[in-house]
C-alpha cells in the first residue's frame, strides 16, 4: 500500500433537520452527523477489499475536482495552506473515497468528501472542530463552502462543516453556528426520526438554480421569508426547546407548505404518503436536503405503527433519533 500522505479518518453522512433552502436566504439551521453512512480517503491497491470499479471511478472524479481546485489556486481563490501538490501526488497513487454514502440522498456525500480532503490536505487547521469560536467557525464554513462549489453550483457550506465537526449544529438567526443537542425530556418511546426512502437519487445542483430563479420573484421571496423562514425558525426553537406540541403544530405547517410549494422536489413515489401524514397526524415528513429523490425526513409520535404502516407498502424508512 502506498505511504499515507494524509491523516485517514472516517466522516460520517449529515443530516439537515431543518434549514434546507431556507439557510440560503439567512434562516435558522439544524444538522446532525448521522453515522450509519459514512466515508474515508483510501488507496487503490491489492489488499484493499473493496469494488475496483467504484474505487477507480472514485479517482477519475477527484482527478476531475483537482482541475476545478488548482483553477480556484490559479484565481486566488483557494483557501490558504491547501496542499495540491500533494494531493496530485496522492491521486497518481491511487487516491480514491471509499464511501457509503448513497449519493443523490439528501445525506450529504459531497460534504463528507471535503471534510475529508480540508482535514488531510490543509496543512494548517487554524480552526477548531468544537463549535466554541464563532469567528473561526464561519472562516471554516467559508472555506468548505468554497471546496463544495463545484459539486452543487453553489454551497453553504454547512454540509462539509457538519461532516467535518461531528457533532450537532445550531445555525442561529445572526447567523451564528454553535454546538445543540436535541432534548429526551418530554419525549416517549414511540417519538422518532426517520428517513423514508424515495426509491431514486436526487440531482441538487439543478434543483437550488431552479429554487434561486424562483427567488427572483419578488413574491415568492417575500413567501420564503414571511412565512416559511419563520415556520422553519420555530420548528428548530421548539424542537430544541422540548416543547414538542408547538413543534408539531409548525411541523405540519412546514410539511404543508412544502407540499404546496415545493412540490416539484417531492418525488411522486412519496406524493401520496406526504398528504396521508398531513391529514392524519400519524407521521409528518419534510424534505431531506434539496428532494427531487433520495430520502424524505420523516417524524412521528408512534414509530412503532408508522414503521408497520411503510413495512406493509414495501417501504424502507430507516430510523435516525430513537429515545430507546
Amino acid at each position: 500500500m502506498p505511504k499515507n500522505s494524509y491523516k485517514s479518518e472516517f466522516f460520517h453522512s449529515k443530516i439537515m433537520l431543518f434549514g434546507e433552502y431556507s439557510i440560503i436566504l439567512g434562516s435558522m439551521g439544524l444538522t446532525i452527523p448521522y453515522a450509519h453512512f459514512n466515508g474515508s480517503l483510501g488507496f487503490i491497491n491489492k489488499n484493499r477489499y473493496t469494488d475496483l470499479d467504484y474505487a477507480r471511478r472514485s479517482n477519475v472524479l477527484l482527478r476531475e475536482y483537482y482541475e476545478h481546485l488548482l483553477s480556484l489556486e490559479k484565481e486566488g481563490r483557494l483557501p490558504e495552506n491547501f496542499d495540491t501538490v500533494r494531493l496530485g501526488r496522492d491521486l497518481d497513487k491511487g487516491l480514491y473515497f471509499e464511501s457509503s454514502i448513497p449519493e443523490g440522498y439528501g445525506l450529504g456525500s459531497s460534504g463528507a468528501l471535503v471534510a475529508a480532503l480540508y482535514h488531510s490536505y490543509k496543512t494548517e487547521h487554524a480552526y477548531p472542530r468544537r463549535a466554541s469560536d464563532n469567528s473561526g467557525t464561519l472562516q471554516l464554513k467559508k472555506d468548505l463552502a468554497v471546496l463544495e462549489s463545484w459539486f452543487h453550483g453553489t454551497s453553504s457550506g454547512i454540509d462539509p462543516l457538519i461532516c467535518y465537526m461531528k457533532h450537532p449544529l445550531l445555525i442561529g438567526e445572526d447567523q451564528s453556528i454553535s454546538a445543540v443537542g436535541i432534548p429526551k425530556y418530554n419525549l416517549t418511546a414511540d417519538d422518532a426520526i426517520f428517513l423514508l426512502n424515495t426509491g431514486k437519487p436526487g440531482k441538487t445542483a439543478p434543483l437550488v438554480e431552479n429554487f434561486m430563479k424562483k427567488c427572483e420573484d419578488q413574491s415568492f421571496l417575500d413567501l420564503m421569508k414571511k412565512e416559511y423562514i419563520p415556520v422553519n425558525n420555530n420548528c428548530i426553537k421548539y424542537l430544541t426547546g422540548g416543547d414538542l406540541d408547538k413543534f408539531t403544530d409548525y411541523l405540519r405547517e412546514l410539511s404543508l407548505f412544502q407540499a404546496t410549494h415545493f412540490s416539484a422536489m417531492i418525488p411522486a413515489s412519496v406524493e401520496m404518503e406526504w398528504i396521508y401524514g398531513i391529514s392524519t397526524g400519524k407521521y409528518l415528513l419534510k424534505l431531506c436536503g434539496s428532494g427531487g429523490g433520495g430520502f424524505a425526513l420523516g417524524f412521528t409520535r408512534d414509530f412503532g405503527e408508522v414503521r408497520k404502516l411503510f413495512a406493509d407498502k414495501g417501504m424502507e424508512i430507516i430510523p435516525v433519533y430513537q429515545t430507546k
